[in-house]
């Protein structure tokens, strides 16, 4: 993502270089901890109070963001804020419940996305260059969302797809993989900053939006033809 920015910069264009920085803090600062929130939500409602006793069941950013993950955000357009801690002995159906918990999260950033893309629709229907503009900021905003859904459903420790793999592991092999989170976590990151991940999560992450955006859009296409 930084990279976009600073070609944005370098080719003269620095009004899409503002409006996808402005997109960046509007996802970092509004979507992830509505992503978290949403995970604190879904737990709290499933029996396990441990987000809200840790406040965590807020929209508040300073509860949520972590720095590497805002980091990762910022430089690669993929990141994470602070996970939300849940006692799966506290939830009403175990292991089913804790994999919705998990997909509360990506699936909230999902929906963010389709707002966006929604809104934007009706910027992009007009001609005018500002309104072009406009729609930028909702492109890279609905974009970023999507990345961070695709992102964190990567079956992966410590992200929200390896608490779905509870789903399908043994309780005695998730509990195994699980030892190995910090270990997984620094080689997942080696993958993305050596680019090895870029294409294939890009690819999803482009598929993903062209299909929330072709749905979201229909309206405004109908309005204006």
């Amino acid at each position: 993502m930084l990279s976009a920015i600073i070609s944005a910069v370098r080719a003269g264009d620095i009004a899409v270089a503002l409006i996808q920085i402005a997109a960046l803090l509007f996802v970092m600062f509004v979507c992830m901890p509505f992503h978290e929130c949403a995970h604190a939500y879904m737990a709290v409602k499933l029996g396990d109070n441990t987000p809200k006793l840790q406040g965590r069941l807020t929209l508040n950013p300073m509860a949520h963001l972590d720095l590497i993950g805002s980091l990762m955000l910022l430089i690669i357009g993929f990141g994470y804020a602070k996970p939300v801690q849940v006692n799966i002995n506290n939830l009403k159906n175990g292991r089913k419940s804790f994999a919705a918990v998990a997909l509360a999260g990506p699936v909230s950033n999902l929906l963010l996305a389709f707002i966006i893309c929604f809104a934007g629709s009706f910027f992009n229907a007009s001609y005018s260059v500002r309104m072009q503009l406009i729609y930028q900021f909702f492109y890279f905003g609905a974009l970023i969302n999507i990345n961070l859904a695709v992102f964190n459903l990567i079956p992966i420790p410590p992200l929200d797809g390896s608490r779905i793999l509870t789903l399908i592991l043994p309780e005695r092999a998730y509990y195994s993989l699980m030892k190995y989170e910090r270990i997984i976590m620094i080689a997942l990151f080696v993958l993305i900053l050596l680019g090895f991940l870029d294409k294939p999560l890009s690819f999803l992450s482009e598929w993903v939006f062209k299909g929330i955006n072709f749905v979201a859009s229909l309206p405004a296409k109908a309005v204006f033809g």
